[in-house]
């Protein structure tokens, strides 16, 4: 609890008790989405049927068309239900016209209660030779199976309120496969399952739920794709039907730990919300598509309405209850939603609301969120509301943006509720604290400082607190070879030397910047730089190296610029020769300084071995000279050489340093891979004090291809051999060698 007041006090302090409490309310927003309550939802949906009402989806072809048991069939037929074998008709007649498939939105759960059997039993004047021939007869209901059979018909189910204690889990049933995450957490659940009866369902060529459930408001926007009833995992009618068509015997449910993604088969991929449901793209009521179911028993409907299209077998009838309200309409048959998502999928006309959705809706709060924080106590009143009028606008269009570009769902009201609460706290908070706030501050600082600056740490006292953080980091140093000899030829020319520094550093400067580091200072001609530091950089030590080699580079250039000037001015040319010390390791950084002046810099050991390296690339004869981290990481793609294992003044731990040779293609040269073999095996027998085999490997080095290279190296270690072979090491030596210069 102490610390937990400490840093109240300090994060007060610093920013300021209005803006605590809103970052808090921003979490608070945020925690809101999450839980995602009734106000919240039908904020956001009502808002989506906006959007549907305005640009609502427009037909650009029928494949689907509705058989309707409409008044006109009820009163020519009778009341529902028809007897089975008046519905096997129906179901032979479509199939003679040439539908693709059938699917029913009604379910046959229990056998036809004019069955011959049942009559038998029923009809109270029959003798025992009439009874016995009625129940020889086929059933109704295996008349309709075989008309089934003949055809590809779907068979609509229902979901229930309740169990079906005499549910058959026996009955056959859609093939399901899952990609990614288990879905079963996610599915929309009906705790009980109505099915046909088992002669029809057996003989169906597929079967899927038919029931839509509208939303909190009555309005129906979202139809279960794939859902479960009773235990058993089953498809929606609609999805069903484009599995018989594609002839997949598989579904695939495609999940993440966000939940469903999507459901397809075989040429359809159909985006879901999370819990499987479809968002329908909804188009205006269309009456041409329906056809009355008496028109087609009686042979009366054109056969170019079913010719290779799915036929949906429905009711409009007000009395049998099926009628919903959509965003686009207030009455509209529940089979024409079932037509609609068929011509949604058919055409690619689908829209979704992806899981990362809520991302952004979360990144859109906390960005705003936090702009509105920072900044709203230092605008006025009209350029805060300017400023809230463009992000609104702007949050509206991005949203508007993806549902017409993308046809995806992105809710524009959270953040912008979120925005509007913070703003709205902060302007109250600032009538109540400011005054106070300005006040105490004078009172406490006025006889010790300026009024100016009093009055800048009223408005800002954050300006003057420093900090920093520890990162891993590489760290470079360059510095440019003999550049006091060069600077002496200029004494009498001063603008001419900060014309020749300015021509070097500046694409020195570049290549650092190009490849993400951070430039540090400059100490005359000397570079400090860094990566992964203030931004994240994964690659910080690749980026390092090729900026290195960039520098180098650069510099051929200008040598070769300068050159071509001496030449035809006349005058003496000294090259520039540039050694720059690589190194990776952790380094505390932050702004560092004093209250009148900061600087963004490191500090740490990482540090000081990078300077100590570029002082030694003389001494080697390599121009870029890296710490082993640094070459353990880019191994892979840059040329790196064993160069020695060193005791650097300040630490107790010896190092392995490298030299960079070039990028991959130098890596795998041949004459790359013979120097580095010989040099591999000169150190090896270096550390095993195998003396003259050391000097055997150089004498072979200096034979082979750009063996120049290695010239310096090779003096080097002569030197050491000779001193070794009159004053052998201590027993305990383990080959380090302690630098005795920077």
């Amino acid at each position: 609890m102490k610390r937990l007041r400490i840093w109240r006090r300090w994060f007060a302090r610093r920013f300021g008790y209005a803006r605590l409490i809103c970052l808090v309310l921003l979490v608070g927003f945020a925690a809101l989405r999450i839980a995602d309550p009734a106000p919240v939802e039908e904020l956001r949906v009502r808002t989506f049927d906006h959007f549907q009402v305005l640009d609502h989806r427009h037909k650009t072809a029928r494949p689907v068309t509705i058989v309707d048991i409409d008044e006109k069939s009820l009163k020519a037929l009778g009341q529902w239900p028809w007897p089975r074998t008046k519905v096997a008709d129906l179901v032979s007649n479509l199939t003679r016209l040439g539908a693709a498939a059938i699917a029913f939105d009604v379910v046959f759960s229990e056998p036809d209660r004019l069955n011959p059997d049942i009559a038998a039993d029923t009809f109270r004047s029959l003798d025992e030779a009439t009874r016995e021939k009625l129940k020889a007869l086929p059933s109704n209901d295996q008349i309709f199976a075989q008309a089934i059979r003949q055809s590809r018909v779907v068979v609509g189910e229902s979901g229930v309120p309740t169990p079906n204690a005499e549910l058959d889990k026996k009955l056959p049933q859609t093939g399901l496969a899952t990609l990614g995450e288990d879905p079963h957490p996610f599915l929309f659940k009906f705790p009980g399952l109505l099915r046909n009866v088992p002669v029809i369902e057996t003989a169906a060529a597929g079967r899927g739920l038919f029931t839509i459930v509208p939303e909190r408001d009555g309005i129906v926007r979202r139809v279960p794709i794939i859902m479960q009833a009773q235990g058993v995992i089953m498809p929606a009618l609609t999805f069903e039907m484009l599995r018989v068509i594609t002839g997949t015997d598989t579904i695939f449910i495609k999940a993440d730990k966000g939940g469903i993604q999507s459901v397809g088969v075989k040429g359809f991929q159909i985006p879901t919300d999370k819990n499987g449901q479809l968002w329908v793209h909804f188009a205006r009521q269309d009456p041409s598509i329906y056809v009355s179911a008496v028109d087609v028993l009686e042979g009366r409907a054109p056969a170019d309405k079913f010719s290779r299209k799915l036929v949906l077998i429905g009711t409009s009838a007000v009395g049998l209850n099926d009628i919903k309200t959509t965003p686009v309409s207030p009455a509209m048959p529940g089979v024409e939603i079932h037509a609609q998502v068929l011509e949604s999928a058919l055409t690619g006309s689908v829209i979704a609301q992806p899981n990362y959705g809520i991302a952004l809706e979360f990144l859109f709060a906390i960005v705003m969120g936090i702009l509105v924080i920072i900044f709203a106590p230092r605008f006025g009143p009209v350029t805060l509301v300017g400023v809230g009028a463009l992000f609104a606008s702007i949050l509206l269009g991005v949203s508007w943006y993806y549902y017409v570009r993308y046809r995806l769902l992105i809710d524009p009201t959270y953040p912008m509720l979120s925005t509007t609460a913070i703003y709205l706290t902060l302007i109250f908070a600032s009538f109540v604290r400011e005054q106070q706030q300005r006040k105490q501050i004078r009172g406490i600082f006025a006889q010790y400082m300026s009024p100016v600056l009093v009055e800048q740490m009223a408005q800002a006292p954050e300006k003057v607190v420093l900090g920093g953080e520890e990162r891993e980091m590489t760290i470079m140093f360059s510095d440019v070879r003999g550049f006091t000899t060069i600077s002496e030829s200029y004494k009498h020319d001063p603008q001419g030397l900060i014309a020749l520094m300015n021509r070097f550093l500046t694409p020195l400067t570049d290549a650092i910047i190009e490849q993400k580091g951070y430039v540090d200072k400059y100490m005359g001609d000397a570079i400090m730089a860094f990566w992964n530091a203030p931004l994240d950089d994964a690659a910080h030590q690749v980026n390092a190296c090729e900026a290195a080699i960039q520098m180098l580079e650069h510099i051929d250039v200008v040598n070769k610029e300068r050159e071509e000037e001496a030449a035809e001015g006349g005058h003496v040319y000294i090259p520039l020769n540039v050694g720059i010390g690589l190194n990776t390791g952790i380094g505390v950084v932050g702004n560092m300084g004093s209250d009148l002046k900061k600087n963004y810099s490191v500090l740490g050991d990482s540090v000081n071995l990078a300077s100590r390296l570029e002082g030694q690339t003389k001494e080697y004869g390599f121009p870029i000279i890296v710490g082993s981290k640094t070459a353990l990481a880019v191994k892979d793609k840059f040329a790196i050489l064993e160069l020695d294992f060193i005791m650097v003044k300040g630490k107790t731990e010896p190092e392995v340093i490298y030299a960079v040779a070039g990028r991959e293609d130098v890596m795998h040269s041949a004459a790359f891979q013979r120097l580095r073999n010989i040099t591999i095996e000169m150190l090896a027998c270096y550390r095993s004090r195998d003396w003259q085999g050391a000097l055997d490997a150089i004498e072979r080095g200096r034979k082979s291809e750009d063996a120049d290279t290695l010239e310096k190296l090779f003096k080097l270690y002569e030197a050491r051999i000779k001193v070794f072979k009159e004053t052998p090491p201590p027993d305990d030596w383990t080959g380090a060698f302690a630098l005795l210069t920077k």
